[in-house]
């Protein structure tokens, strides 16, 4: 039996990325998904889930439109008999300084991931407070706890979604719903790879080395801690923001020699 066997959850941005490998990762442990994107999931996911004996209903929804995201949600709930949990993976990303951002380019960036968080959450909530049961991941990042440069507006939606978790957690516990988000470091996802495409040629080396572990995070990485969070392993945490980094918040890494010179060796 998997760890949320019999279970249903609703997945955003399953099209690629965190949200994908959330998909394969609940569904192997026994849980009917329903996903909701802006762009048709890939077969590959469809017949994997179709494997764990499920088949997976998807839903297409901008998750800045209230009407589409409340239709798909209801859809997504009548479809699955009910949503036990979800994981909020939509979102975007983007880059500029203050001084020289287009408004519009915050806009879109702030109205993808924060406003899109609260749609979501909204909407979804409704559902588990009928039911007063459930559980809610939002995605933010290690960007939304601590600062990033050339990033204001997706640094400002990011933390707004770490705050906006911690409200609902205050507001949704009398009715038995945990809320909760994951913190990741950089993933190795289409997203960082369109990041990473106008970067300087050291860029990609330079960003592993800030996590302790040298390396970007898996998909799968994050999945796992989403898993946990939506379990019943989980079952006393709410209002958490679970960091998934490699070590990047751990604090800043100087490359001084040791006494008698650097040894390499030495953790």
């Amino acid at each position: 039996m998997g760890r949320i066997a019999g279970r249903t959850a609703l997945i955003t941005g399953i099209s690629s990325g965190i949200g994908e490998a959330c998909a394969r990762r609940f569904a192997e442990e026994g849980a009917r998904v329903s996903g909701l994107d802006v762009q048709e999931p890939p077969v590959a996911l469809g017949k994997d889930i179709a494997a764990s004996g499920y088949e997976l209903d998807f839903h297409r929804a901008d998750i800045r439109d209230e009407d589409a995201v409340s239709h798909a949600i209801d859809a997504a709930a009548l479809a699955l008999g009910g949503i036990d949990c979800v994981v909020h993976a939509a979102g975007t990303s983007g880059a500029g300084v203050a001084h020289s951002l287009d408004t519009h380019e915050w806009d879109r960036v702030v109205d993808v991931n924060l406003k899109g968080s609260f749609l979501v959450a909204k909407h979804v909530l409704r559902h588990m407070v009928e039911q007063r049961a459930g559980s809610l991941v939002l995605i933010s990042s290690v960007e939304g706890i601590t600062g990033g440069n050339v990033v204001p507006h997706y640094n400002a939606a990011k933390g707004g979604v770490v705050l906006l978790m911690r409200n609902l957690a205050m507001d949704y516990g009398r009715y038995g719903i945990r809320v909760n988000c994951l913190c990741p470091g950089f993933i190795d996802t289409p997203m960082l790879a369109a990041f990473n495409e106008n970067a300087p040629d050291d860029m990609r080396r330079r960003m592993e080395k800030a996590h302790m572990l040298e390396r970007f995070g898996r998909p799968e990485e994050v999945a796992a801690a989403a898993l946990f969070l939506c379990s019943e392993d989980a079952s006393f945490v709410t209002g958490h923001a679970l960091t998934v980094d490699g070590g990047f918040t751990a604090g800043h890494r100087l490359e001084l020699a040791a006494p008698g010179g650097r040894d390499d060796s030495v953790p």
